[in-house]
């Protein structure tokens, strides 16, 4: 009975954005400038590399970044500068079948919420191409707060702005230490890989 009532309790969907609602890797962007397959392994693990990256997630302006790394790698100016002004371009699209979850529970009335580590000036650039942020109550960006998963306090300034408990709120991340950041201040989580699995745990929960 108490896991029934736990479950019935859960009334409202919180989101990661990337690789949980769109695919991003950086590679589908870098391909297209280097053609030579080493090369190319060798700049995303030196130069521009997911953990630089985050640095944008986390407020740091793409101007201070790009021209700190130019400097550190001359001979990639350019390719650093289309890091910032082509990053939509790293995100090649959604993840399957995600979309068309996210607009079955918008039609079911679900209050639908995200929480992202997302840079505020990537994010500026993504968010006019993705209209399904339309079914979105309210999106939680990281750059804008200058606050970053897994930090307990991105995750209670979004419960403050959404006005929802943490307990009634299903949170779906697709990084472990993400999910298990959230269950630290009692929010439920659903580690993602798939939508199959995600509309399994949806349909467990009345939700779906």
């Amino acid at each position: 009975m108490a896991e029934t009532s736990a479950i019935s309790k859960i009334d409202t969907v919180i989101f990661d954005i990337g690789n949980v609602l769109y695919r991003w890797d950086l590679r589908c962007l870098f391909a297209k400038l280097i053609d030579d397959s080493e090369e190319l392994d060798w700049f995303l693990a030196h130069v521009v590399t997911p953990e630089w990256h985050f640095q944008h997630d986390a407020g740091r302006p793409f101007a201070d970044m790009v021209a700190e790394r130019s400097r550190e790698f001359p001979e990639y100016t350019d390719h650093i500068i289309a890091y910032s002004e082509r990053f939509p371009e790293s995100i090649p699209g959604p993840v399957d079948d995600m979309l068309d979850l996210v607009g079955a529970l918008a039609n079911r009335g679900v209050p639908l919420f995200a929480i992202s580590n997302f840079g505020a000036e990537a994010w500026a650039k993504f968010r006019p191409s993705a209209p399904i942020f339309d079914l979105f109550t309210d999106i939680v960006i990281s750059g804008e707060e200058k606050l970053i998963k897994p930090d307990a306090a991105i995750y209670e300034l979004a419960l403050k702005r959404f006005s929802r408990r943490a307990d009634q709120c299903l949170f779906i991340d697709d990084r472990l230490e993400n999910i298990e950041a959230g269950e630290a201040i009692g929010m439920p989580g659903h580690h993602f890989s798939n939508a199959v699995l995600l509309e399994n745990k949806l349909l467990a929960l009345g939700l779906f």
